[in-house]
């Protein structure tokens, strides 16, 4: 069985719209505040959860979807990038074990780092 750390590793590269398939999972209360996009998957941002599509195969027709509510988070860190790092990081230790997220750039850890304290504290 893969750790959560080789599960979850992907590097959100910029803020996109959320799609309109992934609004068909929201629940009730639930809206979506922020998406990113990676090379070939999205994660949106909700008001009580990370969403994220892990796009697999050639066509990228088989999606594994991740959840993370916002409830099972008990710590977060956010790293932002120095002078000659690449991505900046976020670590979020849930009750599954804790992961890394990685963030371009272009991604304000900033604004990603309010909006999980909002939701979490």
């Amino acid at each position: 069985m893969a750790s959560v750390n080789e599960i979850m590793a992907w590097t959100f590269d910029q803020e996109t719209e959320v799609p309109n398939d992934m609004q068909d999972m929201l629940v009730e209360g639930e809206k979506a505040v922020l998406a990113y996009k990676t090379v070939r998957d999205v994660a949106v941002i909700t008001n009580k959860r990370f969403i994220i599509a892990d796009r697999q195969g050639i066509t990228g027709k088989k999606v594994e979807m991740y959840t993370i509510p916002f409830k099972s988070i008990t710590m977060y860190s956010t790293e932002n990038s120095g002078k000659f790092d690449l991505n900046t990081e976020i670590e979020l230790w849930t009750r599954a074990g804790n992961f890394k997220l990685n963030l371009n750039r272009k991604v304000d850890v900033r604004k990603l780092d309010r909006l999980i304290a909002t939701y979490i504290l």
